[in-house]
C-alpha cells in the first residue's frame, strides 16, 4: 500500500513538473518591478536635457490636470509606425490641460541614432510641440520600471499614477483600434471619474539599456 502511494506522488510530481515546461505561465502586462497605480510621481525634480537645450523635469512639466509621461526615442519601428497616434494623443493632452514629456531612456545607443543631436533632428522633422528629453543612465525609466518604447504612465493633478501602458489596443494597425486606452483614461482622469482601466501591456520595442 505504501509503495503505491509513493509511486502515484511521484507520478503526481512528474506529471506537474511536465506541466510546468509544456504550459508556461503567459508574462504578466506588467513586469516586476514596474511604478504601481496610484504611486506618486518619482524623480520629479530631476533635471534632464531637452532638445531645445534646456534642463527640464517632469515638474516643470506639469500642467494643471496632470502629466503625461512618455518613455520613447528615434529608432524603435513602433515608435515611428505609431508617430501620428503619438502627436495626436500628445496634443489632446495639452490641449486638456496635460502636461507631457517624452523622454529618451536608449543609453545604450547615445553614441548613434539615440544621440542628443539625433533627437533633435527627429523632434524637428515630428514638429514636435512638447518636451522631449535625455533620460540620462535611464535614471528614470529604472525608477518607473519602464522597459518599452512607447510606454505611457498617466498622472493626475496631484501626480498620483492613475494609468500605464499603451495608447491604444492595436499599435500595428490603427484602422483597427478598438480602445484608445489612454485617451479614455485622460477623459476620465478630466471628468473626475474612476477609470474602468488602468493598466495595459506596452508593445514596443526593449529599452536600450547600458550594459
Amino acid at each position: 500500500m505504501k509503495k503505491n502511494i509513493v509511486v502515484l506522488s511521484f507520478a503526481i510530481i512528474l506529471i506537474l513538473i511536465l506541466a510546468a515546461f509544456t504550459f508556461p505561465p503567459k508574462e504578466p502586462f506588467s513586469a516586476a518591478g514596474v511604478l504601481p497605480i496610484g504611486s506618486d510621481l518619482p524623480k520629479a525634480d530631476i533635471k534632464m536635457k531637452d532638445i531645445g537645450d534646456e534642463d527640464i523635469s517632469m515638474m516643470d512639466a506639469k500642467r494643471k490636470n496632470g502629466l503625461l509621461v512618455m518613455f520613447s526615442c528615434n529608432t524603435c519601428p513602433y515608435v515611428i509606425k505609431n508617430q501620428e497616434r503619438t502627436k495626436a494623443i500628445c496634443k489632446y493632452a495639452l490641449q486638456n490641460n496635460i502636461g507631457v514629456i517624452l523622454l529618451n531612456p536608449n543609453e545604450g545607443q547615445r553614441t548613434d541614432d539615440d544621440s542628443f543631436e539625433a533627437m533633435q533632428l527627429y523632434a524637428k522633422d515630428q514638429n514636435y510641440e512638447w518636451y522631449y528629453v535625455v533620460d540620462k543612465n535611464h535614471e528614470i525609466a529604472d525608477a518607473f520600471g519602464a522597459n518599452r518604447t512607447p510606454e505611457n504612465f498617466l498622472f493626475d493633478k496631484n501626480l498620483k499614477l492613475v494609468y500605464h501602458g499603451a495608447i491604444d489596443d492595436n499599435p500595428g494597425d490603427d484602422s483597427n483600434v478598438k480602445h484608445e486606452h489612454l485617451k479614455n483614461a485622460m477623459n476620465s482622469l478630466l471628468s473626475g471619474k474612476e477609470l474602468a482601466v488602468k493598466e495595459t501591456r506596452s508593445v514596443g520595442c526593449s529599452i536600450k539599456r547600458r550594459r
